[in-house]
């Protein structure tokens, strides 16, 4: 059988009648490019079903623009991720902690402010986040909703298949040129604010030079290539959400990127506006620093809570004043680590002319339900009201039918487009304001927080592997960034040999397997409703396991899944 697979496939090579309509995109594309004298490239060609996709995209111009992209930048970005490296090999070795560093004299001066805004960024109050564009139906929502603007997220709530990245990629150049059956026009819609994969992702199916390119470069290269001229004509964009930045240093190399790719395209400098999301520890003593090298193009920051904990455990985990107790019980805006970096950021933008908007609510409203959807509506009222009355220019909601309510909130107790007038003087965050995490008498890991992130953990991975980046779990939605902290703790459990409240046993590698076990064949009796069903969420408990056993604990999940042969080999 080997031995005629190995047959047919020489045959296509040498008879174009055995040549795939995939195949023959692929040969084309890569011999236009050939003609204009890009001869060091490698394409994947179109997964089935997706050659539209793959030839609106994947035009010889449009390859050419991200190929020299990536030359421009490439050693940049090798540079920056050795410098994450050595920064945390020299944390864990010396036993130090981040700290305020002394600013240069141009980011102390009280009196420059980042550049203002479009009309269209004004207002943040409601933003959609996690929006998958490469999830039609829901993108299709969201662009019909009254939100301010839509995170259209190739990062957190996105399974970065190569199916995935050109259906969603063509779902917003299919809106941006108005050719998108039921979507409004633009200037009708929510603002587009495009959240390209994290600096950790890769693309794995586009080499330049032998040498696989950053998944981040990808996505903003075609981007910007197809969309930002018929953006900006309406101050529609380019606007950005910039993801799991760990420092000024990388908002610098995304600002170096903004101007190239401006200057390219013939942009005014400054049309390209940028969200950065605060999702690293590191970050929060750079606050200053990160809006003086994006002033330009800085759209403000955001609070993203369940990745800026994690990384507290993902650096400084193995140290035993570091445990993060349970996600569910301990860890929300009110705690102290976390209060105290919202209001820094707020201050610190309100300070430069910029808005600073808070986290994301989760929770799914329930449709058939009437009496539990307005329970949950005013619980999340209640919980956002507070980010209001810290001075927060807005947040973010996943599900569409919670905007509304919240507009109405907004309008009712702020009578404005944006809190900037908000200085929050009061505010005087330490170090050990934003390091020292929450405490509970008995180590604060429960038996049930542990099966909850199990839970958690297994129906990521598997979701992964159906090609989706996030699942909803008891009436919330669950996606890369609680993945990260649920299997964050976990390891942390583990390695700090954590006592479980209530029964006082010790959290072991034996216990934690017994648990995955138990749950896996749980989920099978709950879920599978195949043999294929049964071998996926077994192959997710088995890589759960693998990850949260590990020596050294893996900076983060995308990539150890993206990187995993089981999922290379179970998604297109």
């Amino acid at each position: 059988m080997e031995a005629n697979k190995r047959l047919s496939a020489l045959s296509s090579h040498l008879n174009p009648r055995f040549i795939s309509h995939g195949e023959k995109n692929q040969r084309f594309l890569l011999n236009e490019l050939h003609k204009i004298g890009v001869t060091d490239v490698e394409i994947s060609g179109p997964p089935s079903c997706y050659e539209m996709e793959y030839q609106t995209l994947l035009t010889p111009e449009a390859v050419k623009f991200v190929v020299e992209l990536v030359r421009q930048f490439d050693k940049d970005v090798d540079q920056m991720l050795r410098h994450r490296t050595m920064r945390k090999l020299h944390l864990k070795s010396s036993g130090e902690l981040p700290f305020f560093q002394l600013p240069s004299s141009d980011v102390q001066d009280k009196h420059w402010q980042v550049s203002v805004v479009p009309e269209r960024l004004q207002c943040r109050a409601v933003d959609l986040g996690d929006i998958s564009p490469a999830n039609t139906e829901l993108f299709l929502k969201a662009l019909n909703s009254p939100a301010c603007g839509i995170q259209t997220d190739l990062d957190d709530g996105h399974c970065p298949s190569w199916s995935n990245q050109l259906k969603g990629l063509y779902n917003i150049y299919q809106f941006v040129h108005g050719k998108m059956r039921g979507a409004p026009a633009m200037t009708n819609a929510p603002v587009i604010m495009f959240r390209p994969r994290a600096w950790n992702m890769l693309e794995s199916n586009v080499m330049v030079g032998g040498r696989v390119i950053p998944g981040p470069l990808f996505d903003f290269g075609l981007h910007m290539f197809h969309n930002s001229k018929l953006m900006m004509k309406e101050g529609n964009g380019p606007f950005f959400y910039l993801p799991k930045l760990e420092g000024s240093n990388e908002v610098k190399l995304w600002n170096d990127i903004f101007v190239w790719a401006q200057q390219r395209l013939s942009l005014p400098l400054g049309t390209i506006k940028a969200c950065v999301l605060i999702e690293s520890i590191f970050c929060s003593f750079e606050l200053d620093q990160i809006l003086y090298e994006l002033r330009q193009h800085s759209a403000g920051l955001n609070c993203g809570m369940w990745d800026y904990s994690a990384s507290l455990v993902s650096n400084f985990g193995e140290r035993p004043d570091f445990i993060l107790p349970d996600r569910k019980k301990y860890v929300s805006m009110d705690k102290k680590y976390l209060k105290s970096y919202m209001d820094l950021v707020i201050k610190t933008c309100h300070a430069r002319g910029c808005h600073a908007t808070g986290g994301m609510a989760p929770v799914v409203l329930p449709r058939d339900n009437p009496q539990r959807r307005q329970q949950i509506t005013e619980n999340v009222c209640r919980a956002k009201m507070k980010e209001i009355e810290a001075g927060a220019d807005g947040f973010l909601v996943f599900d569409p039918d919670l905007v509304q309510p919240l507009l109405e909130m907004w309008r009712s107790r702020v009578y404005a487009k944006n809190q900037l007038h908000v200085s929050r003087a009061d505010v005087c965050v330490s170090r050990n304001d934003l390091l020292k995490l929450p405490q509970a008498s008995t180590g604060g890991f429960t038996l049930q927080g542990l099966q909850n992130n199990i839970v958690v953990g297994i129906l990521f991975i598997d979701a992964w592997f159906r090609g989706e980046g996030v699942f909803v779990l008891n009436g919330a939605i669950e996606d890369s960034a609680t993945a990260e902290i649920s299997r964050s703790q976990i390891w942390q459990a583990v390695r700090h040999r954590c006592t479980l409240e209530g029964d006082g046993r010790t959290v072991t590698k034996e216990l934690v397997c017994q648990e995955i076990k138990r749950i896996t064949a749980e989920l099978v009796r709950q879920k599978a409703q195949s043999s294929a069903d049964v071998e996926r969420l077994s192959t997710s408990a088995r890589i759960l396991e693998e990850l949260v056993l590990k020596w050294d604990f893996p900076q983060f999940i995308t990539s150890y899944l993206y990187e995993h042969y089981k999922f290379r080999n179970a998604v297109l």
